[in-house]
């Protein structure tokens, strides 16, 4: 694609970035297949090509965000499906969110959006204000009905029928290995899934314990910033990753670390994502660093040697999420470890879509991402699985809320088959 910055607009390091993908794109539309936007809507400006086109446009223009270029770009889920797609090799994940950075910065919203943006950013990544916020939807949800806006009544309904009770587990502490000790890894706790489902940290530091690692809970750490980042809070993003890479790199060099372990593949996308984010920052270095030793966990224990267990007679149909399969190019680690661990695994019809929930997607565009759960649900259950994994918490909330499948995190069955509880959703 040909472009037309000028010199002046090339000396910014984001315009310069964004030349770069942007001359990468060769029009070809094989991104068009595999947008889950664009199959819903048929508009082509709801495609990746689509919004290219519009990130150009406004980018070379130097001016600032309409609504028209608001709305398309919105409606886009990260899910980077497209990245997985193009021959061409076009960095869309960067391009989208320095799009997003700039629409935050020239763009003023309606109140409403403005307002709900601003109560998302402020408490989802607060474990605490999270579970009130919870809470309090979970009192709301009877009058449900006479709210006329569809993303409050999204809001309502993501509160879970019970709220679990905080897990001293994710509290600054050092776990020690059980038998020889092989690694000593950090494990990135998150912030809404410390609210959501606590069972999911405990069935990783016992199935990581049980292979020999010791488990550090290091203190300081929060927020991967990549709620914000998503939303184009640029600078509200960076200072939550900054606390997070400061809180890795001191333990690393008072204890040492091989390697930090995050179960929520939407974190872990945007963490090894730092070195990107930091590249014109003083903590560049320390970024890149964290970035390099960032694992997802299904990542991790491939390289640990899961014990070969005995058939389960469990029927598994495993969700790939978007985070994991596109955007850190998992794909097969997940499957291969249920596999070995004695389970049956399915995968439903066109796996590589995603399911809607996108970070903070189902509750601003509930519309799209009611759709898309609508049609990930039914792929799941034509496969007639006994329960269902899944790599990320936002995409067990979103698939749960659409059955009544049992919906489990990968490592929670990891756990059990090697010797720790069943999961909680099965034994309900």
């Amino acid at each position: 694609m040909q472009t037309n910055f000028t010199p002046e607009q090339l000396k910014d390091p984001g315009i310069a970035r964004a030349n770069q993908i942007l001359r990468s794109c060769v029009h070809c539309g094989f991104c068009t297949a595999t947008c889950p936007t664009y199959q819903v809507l048929g508009d082509e400006l709801d495609s990746p090509r689509g919004r290219i086109y519009l990130i150009k446009d406004m980018l070379e223009a130097g001016r600032p965000a309409d609504e028209r270029t608001v709305r398309h770009l919105d409606r886009c889920l990260s899910c980077l499906a497209c990245m997985t797609t193009c021959p061409s090799g076009v960095h869309y994940m960067h391009l989208i969110d320095h799009a997003r950075a700039h629409v935050e910065k020239t763009y003023r919203r309606p109140l409403m959006d403005r307002t709900l943006r601003a109560v998302l950013a402020r408490i989802i990544p607060y474990p605490r204000r999270f579970r009130l916020a919870l809470l309090a939807a979970k009192i709301g949800k009877p009058f449900a009905w006479a709210i006329p806006d569809r993303r409050l009544k999204a809001m309502l309904a993501m509160a879970p029928k019970t709220i679990p009770p905080m897990s001293r587990n994710d509290d600054p502490q050092v776990f020690p290995a059980q038998g020889e000790p092989r690694m000593r890894v950090a494990l990135m706790t998150g912030c809404a899934q410390k609210a959501l489902n606590t069972d999911i940290n405990d069935a990783t530091i016992r199935l990581l314990r049980r292979l020999g690692c010791e488990v550090v809970i290091t203190k300081g750490q929060g927020c991967c910033g990549a709620l914000t980042h998503h939303m184009g809070k640029e600078a509200l993003a960076h200072a939550q990753a900054a606390a997070s890479i400061r809180a890795f790199l001191a333990e690393k060099r008072a204890g040492g670390l091989d390697a930090i372990v995050i179960n929520t593949s939407g974190c872990g996308t945007t963490v090894k994502d730092y070195g990107h984010m930091f590249r014109n920052d003083p903590l560049a270095e320390d970024a890149a660093t964290v970035a390099g030793l960032t694992k997802d966990i299904s990542e991790l224990l491939a390289t640990l040697g899961l014990p070969q267990g005995a058939p389960k007679g469990l029927r598994v149909a495993y969700h790939a999420a978007c985070s994991l399969q596109h955007g850190q190019q998992i794909k097969s680690a997940p499957k291969d470890l249920l596999k070995r661990a004695g389970f049956e695994v399915v995968e439903p019809a066109d796996s590589h879509l995603c399911c809607g929930s996108a970070g903070t997607y189902n509750l601003l565009q509930p519309g799209i991402s009611g759709e898309l759960k609508r049609r990930k649900v039914q792929t799941l259950e034509a496969k007639s699985p006994q329960v269902i994994a899944a790599g990320n918490i936002g995409c067990m909330m979103q698939i749960g809320s659409g059955t009544t499948i049992p919906v489990v995190h990968t490592v929670e069955l990891l756990d059990w088959a090697t010797g720790g509880p069943q999961p909680r959703a099965l034994t309900g």
